[in-house]
């Protein structure tokens, strides 16, 4: 009993939380489409948001959560737009809250 009691008065009771830093504004995208239009991942596509472009894999609804490649974009409300082949296949505003992932189904 005695050494219960040395054990607890020695310890503090709040101790600083570790935490990670550049992650909490962040949102993140997973583009997910059918692999007979897009491939398995093998091709790509064209993604603005709010201006700035980059390309995307595009994976199977079923492996999204297992093998989905998410971008990382900024909090709040953002303009998506969405370019296979020069076409535009989606476009939407989004408004996107610090540690969602969105999963943007294509057709």
């Amino acid at each position: 009993m005695f050494a219960i009691a040395c054990l607890f008065s020695g310890c503090k009771s709040n101790y600083p939380v570790a935490q990670q830093s550049g992650k909490e504004d962040m949102a993140y995208l997973v583009f997910v489409g059918p692999s007979a239009t897009y491939g398995n991942g093998s091709k790509r596509v064209q993604v603005d948001v709010d201006g700035t472009t980059f390309d995307a894999k595009v994976v199977k609804p079923k492996t999204a959560n297992r093998k989905g490649t998410q971008y990382g974009v900024a909090t709040g409300r953002r303009n998506v737009t969405v370019k296979f082949n020069g076409n535009t296949i989606y476009s939407k505003q989004l408004f996107l809250s610090s540690q969602e992932t969105k999963i943007i189904t294509l057709p």
